[in-house]
């Protein structure tokens, strides 16, 4: 496991793919074209910064292996005989949108499909590893490819994140924990063994692994009302029809996901070359600390270390809120003990800007009293004398002075009369 959480990149493209985003199937008893969507995950470009960065220090072209240019042509028979030899407990019929999902894998894809051959190697023991240990089926590892295409950082249109795409609702009962700072979607670890929790749940509600599958895209209020609309049906090939086109494309896309990612040779794809990274741990802190202090004082790339820990969304940890967990290369675990406090105070105005305590300008009241004078300046006031009051009592009351009010009523003395008027301002 110790490995599999620095790699961000999972399947870049290297070159721009302008793929359409749906496929047309026909329908077998109307004879009409129907639309299915391609996953949104499919048709998205992953951030080019982290591309840059993770292809530069972990990702190279295997200069052994020849990928051919084209994809070699595969009757349907054989595919049908391969996706049978696949050892699986879900059920991978083939069909017309099964072929068009394995004809776009390994014809627009086929770069992507390098790259995510790649990333498996960092990610599938984390799957397989969860899945085994609740005894659910090891495809379902190919899961995250249709999901999220292996990117922890990736974000849907409806606002579904990480390697497993949950919503922020489904994420919380799952006890994955999302704020203004931090973002358990994104961790691998714990979004993945929240994943395997779900889908277990799933199968215990349909008991039927591709209704989980479908479940799992659209939300089982979905699946229950095309379910439904079939008349009852439960079958996930007879309630296609009344499924959102996303969700008709989401089985035959798991399905060919499986077969491209055990059948990539026979078409003439290779998989990219990853080197591995350095081993890392996790080290809990109590107190808030910024990423970038930890990269600066332990001298480590920021990027590296953001790819290390993506659930922190804007470089804070927040310790002091709930003890976290930083991940870090095993040779700097030392250095971070050693310099903790250090870390912590590293520029801490700059990273950890918050104010705990401010104090009230006491400016503020002499700005405001300022500004209610100059409101009513341009405006005389006049206040009727009381018997006893004098002309010092006057000026305290109206916050001006003794001399302001002789010159605005002409007096020279310190004699007023109680019952006339004086001007104030």
């Amino acid at each position: 496991m110790r490995h599999i959480f620095i790699i961000l990149f999972a399947i870049v493209f290297i070159q721009s793919i302008h793929a359409q985003n749906i496929i047309t199937v026909k329908n077998q008893e109307t004879g009409k074209e129907e639309e299915i969507d391609i996953p949104e995950s499919l048709r998205k470009d992953l951030d080019e910064k982290m591309q840059i960065w993770q292809i530069k220090n972990y990702v190279n072209k295997d200069e052994t292996c020849k990928s051919t240019d084209s994809n070699p042509v595969v009757s349907d028979e054989i595919i049908i005989d391969r996706l049978v030899r696949i050892p699986s407990v879900i059920e991978m019929p083939f069909n017309e949108a099964v072929r068009k999902f394995i004809d776009y894998y390994s014809s627009s894809l086929r770069t992507r499909v390098s790259y995510m051959l790649a990333a498996a190697n960092f990610y599938i023991p984390l799957f397989e590893e969860a899945l085994d240990l609740y005894n659910l089926p090891l495809e379902l590892k190919y899961l995250p490819i249709i999901e999220s295409a292996l990117n922890p950082k990736a974000v849907s249109r409806q606002g579904a994140a990480g390697l497993w795409q949950f919503m922020i609702g489904t994420g919380k009962i799952y006890g994955l924990k999302t704020n203004s700072l931090v973002d358990e979607r994104q961790d691998p670890v714990k979004s993945t063994w929240a994943a395997v929790r779900y889908l277990k749940d799933l199968y215990d509600m349909y008991g039927d692994w591709n209704l989980v599958l479908a479940s799992y895209n659209a939300g089982p209020g979905t699946i229950n009302k095309a379910i439904k609309r079939s008349g009852g049906k439960t079958d996930y090939w007879e309630i296609y029809p009344y499924l959102p086109k996303e969700t008709r494309g989401y089985v035959p896309g798991f399905i060919a996901a499986n077969y491209i990612m055990t059948y990539y040779c026979e078409h003439g794809i290779c998989p990219m070359n990853a080197e591995l990274p350095a081993q890392t741990d996790t080290i809990m802190v109590n107190k808030d600390i910024n990423l970038n202090q930890i990269a600066e004082v332990c001298n480590l790339d920021i990027d590296e270390l953001r790819s290390l820990n993506p659930q922190y969304r804007r470089d804070v940890v927040p310790g002091k809120s709930d003890p976290s967990a930083i991940r870090l290369p095993n040779n700097t675990l030392s250095i971070f003990l050693a310099n903790q406090d250090s870390i912590i105070s590293y520029q801490a105005d700059k990273y950890l800007s918050k104010r705990q305590r401010v104090e009230i300008s006491e400016n503020t009241t002499q700005w405001k009293k300022g500004k209610r004078n100059r409101a009513t300046s341009g405006k005389a006031s006049y206040h009727k004398i009381r018997k006893g009051e004098t002309l010092g009592g006057i000026a305290n009351k109206y916050h001006t002075t003794v001399s302001n009010l002789r010159k605005l009523n002409g007096i020279t003395g310190n004699n007023i009369q109680a019952g006339k008027s004086i001007r104030v301002r």
